[in-house]
């Protein structure tokens, strides 16, 4: 950590701050909120700043994970074991659930995701616990239409999300107000960048999923991206299996969640491969790539 400098380290603190603000703001005006949580390194700082936040007592608000049912092993493993070191209080939404209830229909072909109907799940979930607020980890460097958000992101009684009809939030003053089933999206970390986020991260020793370094896996091309070769994605003929060291750099449902070629075995490599790379991280993201505004589509029918 001797590299990073004293100007770093006031920079992330200043963001430190600024995020505790928005989380226990969020704490003072809502009812029910919750924190959702996807086990990727987004939603892991964002539970770490809350646990500084309402230090020395617990989560006031309990993850929500939207589970696909398809996702890696070691994302589960890690969200189960940061529950139980830290006493928060998890609700699990099942996609596999809206499936097997006829709220939703899995898609079928050779781009099948599960990713897209996780909206459903989310709402019906937000719906079932009566959740007045839902804090996101989402950060405006990573998408355009991710831009665009507010801190607190107003939703109507059907979860959705108007972009041209935002609240102003002039000297950090957030206005919170809504009638009877509307909600809102929070997004402390809308300031950071990725850079931002593994830095903190080294700051502060904060333990990461193992997907997050250099790892050898099964893959396989497609468009340009490598996918892990796993029996929830079908292959075609012309798609072989071959074995890389590759890492995550973002981490959703493993059929659109792409793999970056690395050799970055810790936090330290991980900063140098960000800084030097000309990739966005959402760059292997297969569901950003349905079409030019897929993420601003999503987020209007109440996606994160």
């Amino acid at each position: 950590m001797e590299y990073m400098n004293h100007s770093t380290r006031s920079h992330l603190r200043e963001l430190e701050a600024e995020s505790i603000f928005v989380l226990r703001e969020v704490a003072a005006q809502f009812e029910r909120p919750a924190l959702l949580f996807s086990g990727g390194k987004d939603s892991i700082v964002m539970t770490w700043l809350a646990l500084k936040a309402f230090y020395p007592a617990r989560l006031p608000f309990p993850l929500v994970h939207i589970d696909t049912g398809h996702n890696f092993p070691e994302t589960i493993h890690y969200r189960d074991a940061l529950v139980e070191q830290t006493g928060a209080r998890l609700i699990v939404g099942s996609v596999q659930d809206s499936i097997d209830r006829g709220r939703v229909v899995e898609e079928k072909g050779f781009h099948a995701s599960r990713n897209m109907l996780q909206t459903v799940t989310l709402l019906d979930t937000i719906a079932q616990h009566g959740l007045d607020c839902c804090m996101g980890g989402a950060r405006r460097d990573e998408e355009k239409a991710r831009a665009k958000e507010r801190f607190f992101s107003h939703r109507d009684e059907f979860g959705q999300w108007d972009p041209r009809n935002q609240r102003p939030e002039l000297w950090n003053l957030f206005n919170g107000r809504k009638h009877m089933g509307e909600h809102f999206r929070v997004f402390p970390l809308s300031n950071w960048t990725e850079m931002d986020i593994w830095q903190y991260i080294l700051l502060e020793g904060i333990e990461m999923p193992s997907l997050y370094f250099t790892h050898e896996r099964e893959v396989f091309c497609r468009d340009g991206v490598w996918l892990a070769a796993l029996p929830c994605i079908p292959r075609r003929d012309s798609e072989s299996v071959e074995v890389h060291r590759v890492r995550c750099r973002t981490i959703g449902d493993i059929t659109c969640t792409g793999l970056t070629l690395s050799e970055a075995n810790s936090l330290e490599d991980i900063i140098c491969e960000i800084a030097a790379t000309r990739v966005t991280e959402r760059g292997g993201r297969a569901d950003d790539k349905r079409s030019e505004s897929a993420m601003e589509d999503r987020k209007k029918e109440g996606y994160f």
